[in-house]
């Protein structure tokens, strides 16, 4: 689509040059497939040169500007270790765009997550792999921010104006984890309506990572055996059963939460939610779907 109101491209990857009618470019899928009208520059990423993807022992940095055509190939990339089996989950995601390979190849990790659709597969990946974002600051400072606080809503940020999506940090412990994915939509090839993401890390405990069916990301972390606390569900996973699972979902996303659109109702994508997570509860932890157990 063409922006008959564009004045100007500028590039720069300064969040100092940003002013009001300003709009980040980096792969551009969404922006020029939504148009605007109230546009006056794009400051343009694209020739950053930003390293997409940065191995160490620590994790995994991603570039705002990494394509997904550069992701879907992370988990063939010589030097990655074998351990890090929270890799598992990039093809699902990446897969999960239902894209052609010319999207695959010009959008970005970071202007997925900065659309902030609530089915976009970056941030299901970024924030179920507990990545934290590296926003860069028009006054020229930075600030970290996990990306499962960065969505706030549909198509709503944490981001202030001006300020600039550098990269995402996925660390090594969350890596190394057992995950587990689950989707789905109401067509073979339709948006997300719910995204539901397992991960349990080593030492323990169980993280759900529920995204699709709700306006924002939404984690419920259940502890370890014998761990000091019980995270943010109020819950161990030891014994951790069905239906004391549902209760937590219940707890953690309001009925206003689930998001509703074409692409699946609220009652729908809520009862979907507790069929996912069910199944994620089972896989990761080794019991029966069938299971009424109350534990936890």
């Amino acid at each position: 689509m063409d922006m008959n109101t564009i004045e100007a491209v500028v590039p720069t990857t300064d969040p100092a040059a940003w002013r009001p009618g300003d709009a980040w470019l980096a792969g551009g899928t969404v922006l020029f497939s939504y148009g605007s009208t109230t546009l006056r520059r794009l400051l343009d990423l694209t020739e950053a040169g930003w390293e997409p993807v940065t191995v160490t022992p620590d994790g995994i940095e991603l570039a705002a500007t990494c394509k997904i055509a550069e992701l879907y190939a992370l988990p063939d990339r010589p030097g990655v270790p074998a351990g890090w089996t929270g890799l598992e989950l990039v093809r699902p995601c990446c897969d999960s765009f239902v894209a052609s390979f010319k999207i695959w190849n010009a959008s970005t990790v970071g202007g997925n997550i900065c659309t902030a659709l609530p089915a976009g597969p970056m941030t299901s990946l970024c924030a179920a792999l507990d990545g934290v974002a590296t926003v860069l600051e028009p006054g020229g400072g930075s600030r970290q921010v996990p990306v499962a606080e960065l969505v706030v809503g549909d198509a709503r940020t944490s981001l202030a104006p001006g300020e600039l999506l550098r990269s995402i940090h996925l660390p090594a412990a969350a890596l190394e984890s057992r995950v587990a994915f689950r989707r789905l939509s109401l067509s073979n090839l339709g948006r997300s309506g719910v995204l539901v993401i397992g991960r349990a890390p080593h030492d323990g405990g169980l993280v759900l990572t529920v995204t699709a069916s709700t306006r924002r990301p939404v984690q419920l972390r259940f502890a370890a055996a014998g761990a000091a606390g019980l995270g943010a569900a109020g819950l161990g996973a030891a014994g951790l059963g069905a239906a004391a699972l549902r209760r937590a979902l219940d707890a953690a996303i309001p009925v206003e939460l689930y998001h509703d659109d074409i692409h699946g109702l609220p009652q729908w994508r809520r009862d979907m939610t507790y069929r996912l997570a069910e199944e994620i509860r089972a896989e990761l932890l080794g019991a029966s779907a069938q299971t009424t157990s109350e534990g936890g």
